[in-house]
């Protein structure tokens, strides 16, 4: 097995779904060592587990997205060669043994709180609440990273009582999935609406909450704004469009009941306090800045839309390259590899802002914010006819977005890419009002929200911008085609599972090996 989390007082591990016999008989412990921990411990156990996958960190950047997500989208630049589409294989058996790594400890939590007598359990229901919220935002990513995976089933050996033999995990639909989670946070919404926290418990689950801190009025916020983007991203599929319309307009119908993100105040986000807790982003400079593998450099339909639209964003999130000083340059995906080589080399190209991205190790690990919920609603509204609320959604998103990237630029210590002239609410509402930005002036409504999205997601939400964007295929990109790789000539539909996943499960495997391909579409990938 590839990774070991000992989270307090209990150790879980990671492939649930796929672990061969001396793996499990290896990797867990006696299941009666669970009753040594508590509900509390066991909830801030597994709300870490999966930090270093949401903080920005080096083996997440290097390993798993710079060759792959980041490309997909065009959020960076990079220089053209064979292999280029093909999903990293390290990564992506990296990113699924984490995923259920922390379904394991998801699980190891649901044990220890079944534990509890009745009343305890009725005591301490928040924290079932929050945990499953927080599972349900994470299960998604790797639903829409693969399609079906293993799931209802996954993470049970301690429950199973060790028994490795009934614990290999048979695949969930992705359909299936998003349903379950889907009605999970339908009834969240309203429960949180109700619920009464002890005080005594109140305190002990603001100290353990690494998210929210306790606050009941982020968690609906999260609750429902999750809710908007899980029903957008299926609002495609014609067996849930009827339910995706209908719940988003309720949400939105009774914002005193159904709260949602709207200003970066906000924003579901973990936040860094400390440089030796280990909650920090030091691991995004060698994730993307590593000497000879280019992971920060500027993809030119980025650069060219803020250079054509004055986007008060390109200075806090870009630096210009040192061999054009004060201009804007972005690495052109269809030009030969030898010249985008020459200007890599020459310094030409722009870089992200590493004071206030790479380098800033204060940089927080985001799960929601504002200006994507924003374009969630946007979306909805202009689907449903009112344009006017839309326009409002829109350019409130825009607005939380510019205002964010100056936000996390005053966190940073780190002055490499010297001084950022400020923005201000005039250039705010300049931009918003130019000929290429301004909702009234363009006929492509969806068009403006989907790039504006894509620009807000780039380099700091690179899992929900890749499912936007196949989701959309929006904004238009175009790619050069990898005709040495007949199979991933082009950025691929999905990931593939990994090779231990076939190995290790393989009876379970095989009844989804048919549509393990990388050009097998997701089940909302409708457009």
């Amino acid at each position: 097995m590839k990774k070991i989390f000992i989270i307090l007082a209990v150790a879980v591990f990671g492939i649930l779904s796929s672990c061969k016999k001396s793996e499990f008989a290896a990797a867990y412990p006696d299941p009666s060592k669970i009753a040594t921990t508590t509900v509390e411990k066991q909830f801030a156990g597994f709300m870490q587990s999966n930090a270093a996958y949401i903080v920005p960190s080096y083996w997440n950047y290097f390993v798993d997205l710079r060759t792959s997500l980041l490309n997909y989208t065009q959020v960076i630049g990079w220089i053209n060669g064979s292999g280029q589409y093909v999903a990293p294989a390290s990564g992506n058996s990296d990113v699924w043994s984490n995923y259920y790594s922390f379904l394991a400890q998801y699980r190891a939590f649901q044990q220890v709180f079944a534990a509890q007598s009745q009343a305890d359990q009725t005591l301490k229901r928040i924290y079932m609440i929050a945990a499953t919220i927080y599972f349900y935002d994470y299960t998604e990513r790797s639903v829409d990273l693969h399609g079906d995976i293993p799931w209802s089933k996954a993470g049970m050996i301690i429950p199973n009582g060790g028994n490795y033999g009934v614990s290999y995990a048979p695949y969930d639909k992705a359909t299936d999935i998003y349903t379950t989670m889907l009605d999970g946070l339908k009834g969240f919404s309203d429960e949180l609406n109700s619920i009464n926290v002890d005080a005594g418990v109140q305190t002990l689950f603001h100290n353990q909450d690494i998210v929210n801190y306790g606050s009941m009025s982020l968690w609906k916020k999260y609750c429902n704004s999750l809710r908007l983007r899980m029903l957008t991203r299926v609002s495609g599929v014609s067996a849930l469009s009827s339910r995706a319309s209908s719940e988003m307009g309720a949400i939105l119908g009774n914002a005193s009941s159904y709260p949602i993100l709207t200003t970066n105040s906000d924003n579901i986000l973990i936040n860094v306090y400390s440089q030796t807790s280990g909650f920090n982003s030091q691991g995004w400079q060698s994730g993307l800045e590593s000497a000879g593998w280019g992971g920060n450099y500027a993809g030119k339909t980025m650069i060219d839309h803020m250079n054509a639209n004055k986007d008060p964003r390109e200075r806090v999130m870009f630096e210009p390259g040192v061999g054009s000083p004060g201009i804007y340059i972005g690495v052109d995906p269809l030009a030969n590899s030898s010249v985008q080589t020459t200007m890599v080399n020459a310094g030409i190209n722009a870089l992200y802002n590493r004071s206030t991205l790479t380098r800033n190790w204060w940089f927080p690990g985001i799960l929601l914010t504002a200006a994507e919920v924003q374009f969630y609603v946007a979306e909805y509204y202009q689907k449903a006819g009112n344009s006017v609320a839309a326009q409002a959604a829109y350019e409130n998103g825009i607005t939380q977005s510019v205002n964010f990237f100056y936000s996390v630029r005053a966190l940073s210590q780190d002055n490499t890419s010297g001084s950022v002239t400020p923005t201000t609410p005039a250039e705010i509402a300049i931009y918003i009002a130019s000929s290429g930005i301004s909702w009234t002036a363009n006929a492509s409504k969806l068009q403006l929200i989907a790039t504006q999205k894509w620009i807000h997601l780039n380099i700091c939400e690179p899992y929900e911008g890749w499912a936007e964007y196949r989701r959309l295929k929006l904004p238009a990109l175009s790619f050069w085609a990898d005709t040495s790789k007949p199979n991933n000539s082009l950025p691929p539909a999905r990931w593939i599972y990994p090779a231990d996943e076939e190995a290790n499960n393989a009876a379970n495997y095989a009844t989804v090996s048919a549509q393990d391909t990388p050009g097998t579409k997701l089940f909302w990938d409708v457009n």
